[in-house]
């Protein structure tokens, strides 16, 4: 058996077999294809070398396992269905590979300039490469080092940003410490020359008194440049306070002067509010003085105001008015004596209302004053509620204005606001209440105390929806003397009806007695005044009265009828 091998596929890696074997096998196959056994001694020398069948390296099984795979190549099988010589056939595969290797030498040596241009380009493009390469290199650290610059930048833009942010706020400061410091050439020629009442001087004054302040607020900071204004300011808080106290006084003294309507120096004073402010926050004691003047000066005006109206508003009373002895029981054909006063005509119309209820009225409650002396022009005469209520309402008015210009001015509110009105107020206040005191203590006039009750009730009323609460102790001191009166009066007019002699009740007829006319028709005022502003104390008097009146009248069966 021959040495050569098919040329097959073999496995990429040979097996551990001697190089001299291997190298011997192409020789076998030429003696062979010569013609040879290829046994021969002269051409058949095996080199076995280190050749070791024993060995582990040399596994048969391997082998059968190539040789196999070789076999299931498509290319073997054909060539081993036709019956081709397998070593022809190696020859052939040769020879082809020969050729196409020489064709593709051909092809490379014609090619060989383009090949030779494209080492070229490859060559300059390795060199453009190269250089990209370097300029790349030499751009990243350009980044790099823009990168920390740009990063020293962003820090230093930081820092400028904070050092302008603290020189922002420094020159604001100081920007605002040196307007409230330096004090201009306008201000110092208007506050030295202008008028009180011109409007720059009232601006200037503000600006003044701003700059007292932030002076007064720096100098307790210590700030050294305050010392530099102090003085000039001085000298003219000093120069303006002069000036509005000079204003202010002559005001007060145009409220002197008769006939003088003093709402319109009122209005003006509180025009120029706040030059009583600048008064006080900078110059007390001439605040002082300006507020004792306006307040002497007010409660002697109202003091003579109103005393000199009430003296006036009761000459246009009527002349006829109830006396002690005008009560229910008594007869109107009762003798009087002969320096008694004259009574009423018919003593029937003091339990009469008629329109005498006109007066808590809407219209009437709030309508104008009287004024004495056009009535007594015209010879007009007013029943006592209706003087009540034009005195009282001319006080509910000017208490209120008095009130509210004393709050505005003055600045006060709550306790304060209310010393202020009672300094001015008091006076008039108590003059008031020693007249109703005068009056109501002499007076039988029910329906007109009650009437004056429910007006008191009325104005109390109108005067908590202004918020005015000055005069709300006059109010309650004024019902605690009317209520007592008015229940002292149904008392004498109970006991009057328990009194009553049967002897004299006159003869039995079918009419209504006159007791029992009068009661019916002063209830019925009594209840008709109390509906419009209802009071539980009116009721508990009226059934008092019910109760004490029908209890002692005595029956007309038991009177006998005169021979």
């Amino acid at each position: 058996m021959g040495w050569g091998w098919p040329r097959c596929k073999w496995p990429a890696a040979k097996p551990a077999w001697p190089s001299a074997w291997w190298s011997r096998v192409p020789e076998e196959e030429e003696a062979v294809a010569a013609g040879g056994t290829g046994h021969s001694e002269e051409t058949l020398q095996l080199n076995l070398g280190d050749l070791d069948l024993t060995s582990d390296e040399f596994i048969l099984d391997e082998v059968d396992i190539h040789i196999q795979a070789n076999l299931e190549d498509a290319l073997v099988q054909e060539a081993l269905k036709t019956g081709v010589d397998l070593r022809q056939y190696s020859k052939q595969v040769e020879m082809e590979l020969q050729q196409i290797e020489n064709a593709s030498i051909k092809d490379y040596i014609k090619e060989s300039k383009n090949i030779a241009s494209l080492h070229t380009q490859i060559t300059a493009c390795d060199a453009v490469l190269e250089r990209m390469e370097a300029m790349l290199s030499s751009f990243q650290s350009d980044l790099s080092s823009i990168s920390c610059e740009i990063q020293t930048l962003q820090e230093q833009s930081v820092a400028m940003n904070v050092r302008l942010r603290n020189r922002q706020a420094v020159r604001g400061r100081l920007s605002q410490l040196v307007d409230e410091l330096v004090v201009p050439n306008i201000m110092i020629s208007t506050i030295l020359e202008t008028p009180v009442t011109e409007q720059g001087f009232l601006e200037q004054l503000h600006e003044l008194n701003n700059k007292i302040n932030a002076v007064k607020e720096q100098a307790f900071r210590e700030t050294m440049a305050c010392a530099d204004v102090a003085d000039i300011l001085d000298k003219l808080k000093a120069k303006a306070v002069a000036k509005i106290r000079e204003f202010i006084l002559q005001k007060i003294y145009s409220f002197r002067k008769p006939m003088t309507n003093y709402q319109i120096p009122q209005n003006a004073l509180l025009k120029y509010r706040f030059f009583y402010q600048f008064l006080l926050g900078h110059e007390r004691s001439v605040a002082k003085e300006v507020r004792d003047e306006y307040l002497e000066t007010m409660s002697k005006i109202y003091l003579s105001y109103f005393k000199s109206y009430t003296s006036r508003l009761m000459k246009v009373q009527y002349e006829e008015v109830a006396e002690k002895e005008d009560l229910m029981g008594v007869e109107d054909t009762a003798k009087k004596g002969f320096f008694s006063k004259p009574s009423l005509r018919n003593r029937n119309t003091i339990f009469t209302l008629g329109n005498r209820g006109s007066v808590i009225g809407g219209a009437e409650l709030e309508g104008p004053i009287i004024v004495p002396h056009s009535a007594q022009k015209s010879d007009v005469r007013y029943p006592f509620e209706s003087l009540f209520r034009s005195q009282h309402y001319a006080l509910l008015d000017n208490s209120c204005r008095e009130y509210l210009f004393l709050c505005d001015f003055f600045l006060v509110t709550g306790n304060p606001a209310l010393d202020l009105f009672n300094a001015v107020m008091g006076k008039t206040l108590a003059m008031f209440l020693k007249h109703m005191d005068a009056y109501v203590s002499d007076c039988y006039d029910s329906i007109a105390v009650f009437l004056s009750i429910h007006i008191v009730l009325r104005f109390k009323a109108i005067t908590a929806k202004r918020n005015v609460p000055a005069i709300d102790k006059y109010w309650d001191t004024l019902l605690e003397m009317l209520w007592p009166r008015f229940e002292h009066i149904l008392e004498l007019n109970i006991q009057s009806i328990q009194n009553t002699d049967p002897q004299k009740l006159g003869f039995l007829d079918t009419r209504p007695h006159y007791i029992t006319r009068r009661y019916a028709e002063f209830s019925s005022a009594i209840v008709s005044i109390n509906q419009t502003f209802p009071h539980d104390r009116t009721l508990t008097l009226l059934g008092q009265l019910q109760v004490g009146g029908t209890g002692g009248l005595p029956s007309r069966k038991k009177a006998k009828p005169p021979l």
